[in-house]
């Protein structure tokens, strides 16, 4: 059996969840922390399920990876999982929290100070904090990868995504330090911006109907990113071939960026 995990964080849907069930076919044993309500998690279950059956070894913990007191939990339950001599091979940061608001409006609510800084803290400064607090435990893998997902956001202006945008700017910066200063001890670390997918998440953003039509007009391919698309390409990332790949952005789009 194999020693290697993969830890998702926001694993209960969307990118996170299809490549919890990418990396467990291909015999990587899965931890997921997710923050979701008991009303949904009989159809969280079911996808749950499908993940033990590849056979691998699985946990899944409702806890909020964000906060500090919680995270500190969430590592000791993690550190009293993993069997002696397992180690955590790859972590994907999939956290998708974050307010939607636009900095100017007449009739409606419009971005805080507040808003930012909790966007910025549980879509880009996470990711350090799980980073170090992992290495720190000595739970890393000695050829570790680390994959945050990033988005067209990062350059694109729209209405209402200014405090993601803000914060996939800082995910990207975080990631390409980690890949720099963590290099000594064997942590790589990539970010993957996805085309426009069909998620949860997306169907939050203001207007996303209009973002689908013309993503689908954009896209050489003629179709939108899929979930799968995207846990395809984490672990093409998780590879032997792939471990001189880091600090870098990736693009899964199916050229969609190229127009």
């Amino acid at each position: 059996m194999s020693k290697d995990w993969a830890l998702i964080l926001g694993g209960s849907n969307g990118l996170g969840l299809a490549t919890a069930k990418k990396l467990a076919r291909h015999g990587f044993h899965i931890v997921v922390v997710h923050r979701d309500r008991r009303t949904n998690m009989d159809s969280i279950e079911i996808e749950f399920m499908e993940i033990s059956a590849e056979g691998v070894l699985f946990k899944a913990f409702n806890k909020d990876a964000i906060n500090a007191e919680k995270r500190q939990e969430l590592l000791t339950d993690i550190e009293t999982l993993l069997p002696e001599g397992h180690k955590i091979k790859v972590l994907v940061h999939s956290i998708a929290k974050g307010n939607l608001k636009p900095m100017h409006a007449k009739d409606m609510s419009v971005l805080t100070h507040q808003d930012i800084e909790i966007t910025f803290e549980a879509m880009a400064l996470s990711l350090y904090d799980w980073t170090k607090e992992l290495h720190e435990r000595n739970l890393f893998h000695e050829d570790a990868r680390i994959i945050a997902f990033t988005s067209e956001g990062n350059t694109r202006v729209m209405p209402g995504y200014g405090a993601v945008s803000v914060a996939k700017v800082a995910l990207e910066a975080l990631t390409r330090n980690i890949a720099l200063e963590f290099a000594p001890v064997g942590i790589k670390a990539n970010c993957l911006q996805a085309g426009v997918t069909q998620t949860k998440s997306l169907a939050m953003i203001p207007g996303y109907e209009k973002l689908l039509q013309h993503a689908l007009k954009r896209n050489p391919q003629g179709r939108l990113t899929t979930p799968e698309d995207v846990a395809n390409a984490v672990y093409l990332m998780t590879t032997e071939e792939a471990k001189w790949i880091t600090g870098t952005i990736i693009k899964v789009d199916g050229g969609e960026s190229l127009v």
